[in-house]
């Protein structure tokens, strides 16, 4: 049986909804735009963009700023995102910790909060995040009737629609088919569960370098290794949702046994783990304060990992860049800024597209989000539902 997709005419309110995500964005990206500039930047006509905004403002979303009176005629009126006209809650549930945040329209985080967990289940991690949920609301100030729901960033794969675990890198339990509902139940919302890599990609979308790139691979660094694929602006997460696993692309054959089953996968040498093993440490030492006091006390013990990881990630990067051609490969996660700034002057790139004469960034870059980023991404899930372009919205599968 064929499943290709098969290209439809699309009905008109899915047409609004792309319409209305498109001056979102652009209103978003540029800070403040007047309709004239919509209409410019987004290519609609001036009537649709006027229904828009019109739209948008009367239900709160935008709000108008002081009128522009330099030129003739009417003077124009520049349009924002009103930081209020619409909230989220976002959680990162790692290994070691369970955190939350709430924030406004604007994707800036109004309240936060972490607690200790160890190997955290589904059932303890809906309990706390029902505990966290009512007081980071209340502080925030956040109007219940303008809440667009939650997100959550794991340690996961995806399989079949299902969260499955494989190995130390991934939290044991996630498998249970009931996981999501367990969580929108003790919430009381609805929840947007992503795993931890690619919601990081989207927290650097919405608040890093991604609000100027529009193409990226977002390298997420953990005690495993994980990407976030942006394409064009939207993840690309595969047929499985376990698009980016590179944890376990294949790098030394026949190299350290995995705990996937093969040998030689990038994440046993290019990870918080293969810091850990490297040094001989283990938890509950085995932090990322603690490998930052490491390099503030003794870097040196840090150079044998370097130098035994960054050609293996170069290895990588050109793979990635070969398959996606991004704009750049960003490099981010829980690991200490400082380590992943050695890691990244350590690295010799092979030749691959990325090596363009034309470019105008480097290949590699280091994210703006820094640690919070997996948290940050999980809170922006429903905004970047709200605001951000999706051209599936116009197209049928068949």
């Amino acid at each position: 049986m064929s499943t290709s997709l098969k290209i439809a005419g699309s009905n008109l309110e899915h047409v609004q909804t792309h319409n209305r995500r498109v001056v979102l964005d652009a209103i978003r990206r540029a800070g403040a735009l007047t309709r004239a500039e919509v209409a410019r930047r987004t290519h609609l006509t001036a009537q649709t963009v006027n229904n828009i905004v019109s739209a948008l403002h009367d239900t709160g979303l935008v709000s108008a700023g002081a009128p522009n009176r330099g030129g003739r005629g009417q003077p124009s009126i520049p349009y924002s995102i009103d930081p209020e006209g619409a909230w989220s809650l976002g959680f990162h549930v790692d290994h070691r910790s369970i955190s939350g945040a709430v924030v406004d329209f604007t994707g800036r985080i109004r309240g936060h909060k972490r607690i200790p967990a160890d190997q955290p289940s589904p059932k303890q991690a809906a309990d706390a995040l029902a505990r966290m949920a009512g007081p980071l609301l209340r502080r925030a100030g956040a109007v219940e009737s303008r809440i667009l729901g939650a997100g959550l960033a794991v340690p996961v794969r995806f399989n079949a629609g299902s969260i499955t675990s494989a190995g130390p890198t991934t939290l044991p339990g996630w498998d249970e088919g009931d996981a999501a509902d367990m969580i929108e139940a003790a919430l009381g919302m609805a929840v947007l569960i992503e795993n931890d890599a690619v919601a990081a990609a989207i927290g650097e979308r919405l608040n890093g370098l991604g609000r100027e790139i529009d193409s990226y691979v977002y390298l997420f660094m953990n005690d495993g290794l994980g990407a976030g694929i942006m394409i064009e602006g939207q993840p690309w997460r595969g047929t499985g949702r376990n698009a980016g696993e590179i944890g376990h692309m294949i790098v030394v054959p026949d190299g350290r046994p995995c705990p996937c089953g093969n040998h030689g996968c990038l994440e046993r040498y290019v990870s918080l783990s293969a810091v850990y093993e490297s040094l001989g440490i283990a938890p509950p030492d085995a932090t990322p304060e603690f490998i930052a006091h490491l390099e503030t006390s003794a870097p040196g013990r840090l150079d044998a990992w370097v130098k035994d990881a960054a050609p293996r990630l170069a290895q990588a990067i050109g793979i990635l860049e070969s398959a996606f051609d991004p704009q750049t490969v960003i490099l981010g996660g829980v690991a200490p800024k400082s380590v992943l700034e050695r890691l990244v002057a350590a690295l010799a790139l092979p030749v691959s597209v990325g090596s363009r004469a034309s470019r105008t960034l480097p290949r590699v870059m280091l994210g703006r989000t820094g640690p919070e980023a997996p948290l940050l991404g999980a809170a922006s899930l429903p905004i970047f539902d709200e605001v951000s372009p999706r051209f599936d919205v116009l197209l049928k599968n068949g």
